[in-house]
């Protein structure tokens, strides 16, 4: 079965890629698809976020990237796609996503399976991520290697 997990990613962390790999061991196919939002204003291009996620994930050999600035659903619908995977930092987490899997089943049957995410990396977001590298902190460990170089030199 080949499941999506959908976001923004802007970008990737380590608690994403630990999602990423975990639904690779349970899925026979992960597509890790960057949405765009044309609203917001990213950090990072969406063909900068599929690269850095690409070489993030050059290791798990069932997951690829895509992108899709339109409705999930109109995704998951032209690709064969019957199951979202999203993982849940804390409660507010759900409160956000829940409503959109809903609506998501009312509109195609789209289900969504939310993954917890390992309490390590739940702190963890790429918001607070990019605050913490705008004031020069240390963001290893939190972001994968390629990304920790990636935000500094957009920071530079």
């Amino acid at each position: 079965m080949r499941v999506v997990c959908p976001g923004s990613f802007d970008p990737v962390t380590m608690g994403h890629l630990d999602v990423f790999e975990r639904a690779a061991r349970q899925f026979e196919r992960v597509t890790v698809l960057v949405t765009h939002n044309p609203n917001k204003q990213g950090m990072f291009t969406v063909e900068e976020r599929m690269q850095l996620i690409e070489q993030a994930a050059a290791d798990l050999d069932n997951v690829d990237v895509d992108s899709w600035s339109g409705l999930l659903v109109d995704y998951t619908t032209n690709h064969g796609v019957s199951v979202l995977v999203k993982g849940l930092r804390s409660g507010l987490d759900y409160e956000y996503e829940l409503p959109m899997a809903q609506m998501n089943h009312r509109m195609t049957g789209l289900d969504t399976f939310f993954l917890l995410t390992d309490p390590k990396y739940g702190y963890i977001s790429s918001t607070l991520s990019k605050e913490v590298a705008r004031y020069g902190g240390d963001t290893s460990g939190i972001l994968p290697p390629n990304v920790v170089e990636a935000l500094n030199k957009k920071l530079a």
